[in-house]
């Protein structure tokens, strides 16, 4: 039997729910940068050939060899290594990750081993610089940005860009550490709260775990408005979709559309839907761009998730792409409404293996149903904060949410704080940093999903219990 390492960190789909499908496919070596969830540990004891723990911080103290770990070397800080080297350990003939803050070391890794990945050019799908260098060369409309690396060189940047602009972390991912800059006032404070969110970021897991110094690099860019209302079919969707996809031997693959609701601001996601309400010339085009974004990058076998802005006119901006497939719920989604298995293909693909990945992307008339998921967080849809503070209850929220008769509510415990845990006040900055829980829905058609979403949105401070005795602070 064939024998992969899963290099498991924060981000991604559910670890329980890739683990499960890698696991069908191969004998799973367990590699753990982050600590796993509790509903996951146990089963992962027993679904694995292996289990190592290997917690800590590349590039500083080195990597913390957990009591269960037997890694020989786990300490040398060096995380490429580390993986390359568990790798030849157990004869893994092909590695996988599917957290965004692996994604390069993984790449590199296979790369050395000589086995299927992203390859090289998988830096160009993580680090927002060298993406929007890339796509700046090719051609590809995206808004005017600047990299930055210190105040100084952002106070030039905005000098020479068109407020209102955007301050982003080249290395971040859930819109951590977004910051809108409205006038050149605002740019020293924006600075200052970038990077303070970035290292509070670092401590709870979510960055960037091969490159040192990762959380100092950012860019600014401007906004670019969006139009949703003359691209979707229906009303209520945010202005931007994502195309998900794989890169087979260098040959791009679109799947699917995804939609979203609109963002909390700045950009913070609230809603993903699969399928993306949108219509056949209207997806034909954005899947071309995407197309020509991934092309651009240069990657060799990994999924994609590409994002684009959709504007008046016909105008469309990518907004950033990814070497692996896009996180949350997207993935079961994609298994519930297409019945693609896109982490088993992906298994197979790297094995030497060649799954039917469609020869198309596919459209709402192909979907049985829709699907979505839901981001909690501390806010009306009006993006204005919650009156009170409350206490997470997933139970209470599946028992009364305001849903159709023909939909299906679940939460996602994976994805979600501890029962009577206080919803943390949403932060702008922090973005999904301070989400309470994730909410996956099944109805019958997009609309019925985006409309039942609107519906708890609204409804969650009714639902969830009073934390009596916390106030709500800005």
């Amino acid at each position: 039997m064939s024998k992969v390492l899963y290099v498991h960190a924060k981000g991604g789909p559910p670890v329980g729910y890739a683990l499960t499908r890698v696991a069908a496919k191969a004998a799973v070596h367990l590699l753990a940068l982050s600590e796993l969830p509790p509903t996951v540990a146990k089963d992962a004891e027993r679904r694995c050939a292996s289990v190592v723990l290997a917690l800590g911080t590349p590039g500083g103290d080195g990597l913390a060899e957990a009591p269960r770990g037997d890694l020989a070397g786990a300490r040398g800080g060096d995380l490429v290594q580390l993986i390359t080297d568990r790798a030849r350990e157990v004869g893994a003939d092909a590695v996988v990750t599917f957290s965004e803050y692996a994604v390069v070391a993984v790449a590199e890794a296979s790369r050395r081993l000589g086995l299927r990945g992203a390859g090289p050019a998988a830096a160009l799908a993580r680090d927002k610089r060298l993406m929007r260098a890339a796509w700046q060369r090719h051609g590809i409309p995206q808004p005017r940005f600047r990299s930055v690396s210190d105040l100084a060189e952002l106070e030039l940047a905005a000098a020479r860009l068109s407020f209102p602009l955007l301050l982003k972390s080249a290395w971040s991912a859930g819109s951590t550490a977004h910051q809108i800059i409205g006038a050149p006032g605002e740019v020293r404070a924006a600075w200052q709260r970038s990077r303070e969110v970035m290292a509070q970021s670092a401590l709870l897991g979510f960055a960037e775990l091969h490159v040192a110094g990762a959380c100092e690099d950012f860019i600014v860019e401007e906004i670019v408005s969006g139009c949703a209302e003359e691209w979707f079919d229906g009303s209520g969707w945010g202005d931007y979709v994502s195309v998900e996809g794989v890169v087979v031997d260098g040959d791009f693959r679109p799947v699917c559309l995804s939609g979203r609701m609109p963002t909390v601001a700045p950009f913070t996601e609230r809603a993903g839907i699969v399928p993306a309400a949108v219509g056949g010339e209207a997806q034909r085009r954005i899947v071309e761009l995407a197309r020509r974004s991934v092309d651009a990058l240069g990657l060799a076998d990994c999924g994609t998730h590409t994002e684009i802005k959709l504007g008046a006119d016909g105008r469309m901006s990518v907004i950033e792409t990814a070497a692996r497939f896009g996180g949350a719920m997207t993935v079961p989604q994609i298994e519930e409404v297409f019945g693609l298995d896109l982490i088993g293909m992906f298994t197979d693909q790297l094995l030497g293996g060649s799954p039917a990945w469609p020869a198309q992307a596919l459209t709402p008339g192909d979907a049985e149903g829709a699907a979505g998921c839901l981001v909690v967080l501390a806010v009306h849809a009006d993006g204005s904060p919650w009156r009170r503070r409350h206490r997470w209850d997933p139970a209470a929220v599946v028992r009364s949410a305001p849903i159709g008769a023909g939909s299906t509510l679940a939460v996602v415990g994976e994805s979600s704080l501890p029962d009577g845990h206080p919803v943390p006040v949403y932060d702008p900055a922090a973005g999904a940093n301070t989400m309470a829980g994730l909410c996956l829905l099944s109805a019958d058609r997009p609309q019925a999903v985006l409309r039942d979403f609107t519906a708890l949105v609204e409804a969650l401070p009714a639902i969830l219990p009073a934390d009596v005795g916390e106030g709500v602070r800005a």
